[in-house]
């Protein structure tokens, strides 16, 4: 806004020269700011979220991947945050039982009346090659109204702000009933592998993590045209297991074929899997999904997700809704062949055939009873089906409480007339370890994100600038709440 229209729209044009003057600044600074606030991204930060975008891009700029990656100086790194924020070194501990995959564990002490509340993200990444990215993906780029860089979602994101919040609440002079616990930890994007974190402190030192329920990532916003639409909060998430099937012979030369080929046998019997579905299982979490989702939806997809709700659908709502490849994971368990592996030289008859599949078990499935039906289901007892590690065990959380009560009065708050949404994940997140160990876990950041445009773990990973603060700004709210 040029000084000419602001001395045409303010009267203080009229006061002296020195009190004009400041008139003048002061409409000008308002004219500036409120411009500011219209662009995202380039608003002026609090001193708050300034310290959370520090915190920020400090854990993004370190490479945390596999092959190259140190975990290690990554948690040592918030916890140097952490004793600036006020926390004793005392509370605060490093624990490295692999070389660079350190995980950090630190305890917000309350007074004790109320049980411990967990906070958990886990701050590896998948692996980001410069070459594939338009941009450095360990190097933070805000640009356009979004933070880009490996992990700026998955799960550095809530990993500095759980950071942030707890700093904060120290610096306030914050008096928590409860203990807070946070736990940072490794190797999360490697599954089962001894090395995750939050596997080796369940299963090493349990009593770090004991509490009486816990946050963690695998929920979040959903966005549709830009608004907020709808919030996950994640309570259950399927049970993860590998089969290998494994078909053998003596095999010989090709020039002399034989009926006992292995690949032959080993794809008939795939394309029998392939042709099969589980038993559709309905839980509690599936009915509220559906019936909280039926709203959002129109026509006879919105009939389906109702009936479903219900807990009594008819063959021909299933036979619809399993039609699509989501909705069918939510409804059963599902296994799918990924790899296959045969024969030896091209001149031969193979000697063995072997196919790798993948399996995600709904948390209210048998897992014995799902290896007899995928048993039943190849239908050749020339094929060997061998498990290749059981399924962890891991009950869905409780859809009632302190928690789920106050994360949608938050939800509310915040977004208003935004549901929120108990939600099945159909993949894995560390969730599951302390859902094993007793500990009711909860998916849900305030993070908001367009399914179009959902990056995490792809290329140009990325975040809006401004729904990156508005979920630290719901952590901030949900994680005092829960302590008070």
């Amino acid at each position: 806004m040029s000084l000419k229209k602001i001395r045409a729209r303010h009267p203080g044009a009229a006061l002296p020269a020195t009190s004009r003057l400041r008139s003048l600044r002061s409409a000008l600074a308002l004219s500036l700011a409120l411009g500011g606030l219209a662009t995202a991204g380039a608003q002026t930060l609090t001193p708050q979220q300034q310290r959370f975008r520090e915190i920020y891009k400090e854990l993004i700029e370190i490479n945390t991947t596999h092959s190259v990656g140190d975990n290690t100086q990554a948690a040592r790194a918030m916890e140097k945050r952490l004793v600036e924020s006020g926390f004793a070194p005392a509370d605060i501990q490093i624990l490295e039982p692999f070389p660079k995959k350190g995980n950090l564990v630190m305890r917000f002490k309350g007074d004790g009346s109320k049980r411990p509340l967990l906070l958990l993200a886990h701050i590896d990444v998948v692996e980001a090659r410069r070459e594939d990215w338009k941009t450095d993906p360990f190097k933070l780029q805000e640009s356009g109204g979004y933070f880009t860089a490996r992990g700026s979602i998955d799960d550095k994101a809530m990993a500095s702000a759980l950071v942030s919040v707890l700093g904060q609440l120290k610096q306030e002079g914050f008096k928590p009933r409860r203990d807070i616990i946070l736990a940072l930890t490794a190797d999360e994007e490697r599954g089962d592998a001894l090395s995750n974190g939050a596997f080796w402190l369940i299963n090493n030192k349990p009593e770090l993590l004991q509490a009486e329920f816990g946050i963690n990532e695998g929920g979040g916003g959903e966005l549709r045209n830009g608004k907020p639409n709808l919030h996950r909060l994640q309570v259950a998430e399927k049970m993860y297991t590998t089969y290998m099937l494994e078909a053998r012979d003596v095999g010989g030369h090709s020039s002399v074929p034989t009926k006992n080929n292995p690949i032959y046998a080993l794809s008939a019997g795939l394309e029998r899997l392939g042709n099969y579905a589980f038993p559709i299982k309905l839980a509690d979490v599936t009915k509220t999904y559906f019936a909280r989702s039926a709203p959002f939806a129109t026509g006879q997809l919105a009939e389906d997700m109702r009936a479903i709700g219900t807990g009594n659908p008819d063959a021909g709502v299933l036979e619809r809704m399993t039609a699509n490849p989501a909705y069918n994971a939510q409804l059963r368990t599902t296994c799918v062949a990924t790899m296959v592996q045969a024969g030896h030289a091209e001149n031969a008859l193979p000697q063995s055939a072997k196919a790798t599949v993948n399996c995600r078990i709904l948390p209210h499935d048998d897992p014995e009873e799902v290896e007899r039906l995928l048993t039943q289901a190849v239908g050749n007892d020339k094929i060997v089906v061998r498990n290749l590690g059981k399924p962890l065990r891991s009950p869905a959380s409780p859809l009632q409480g302190d928690l789920v009560k106050t994360v949608e009065r938050l939800t509310e708050q915040m977004w208003p007339g935004v549901p929120v949404i108990p939600a099945m994940s159909t993949g894995a997140t560390d969730s599951r370890f302390l859902r094993n160990a007793g500990i009711p876990m909860y998916g849900v950041t305030g993070m908001f994100l367009e399914p179009s445009d959902a990056r995490a773990h792809g290329l140009d990973e990325r975040i809006e600038i401004q729904r990156l603060y508005d979920g630290r700004e719901f952590l901030y709210r949900l994680v005092s709440e829960l302590a008070k």
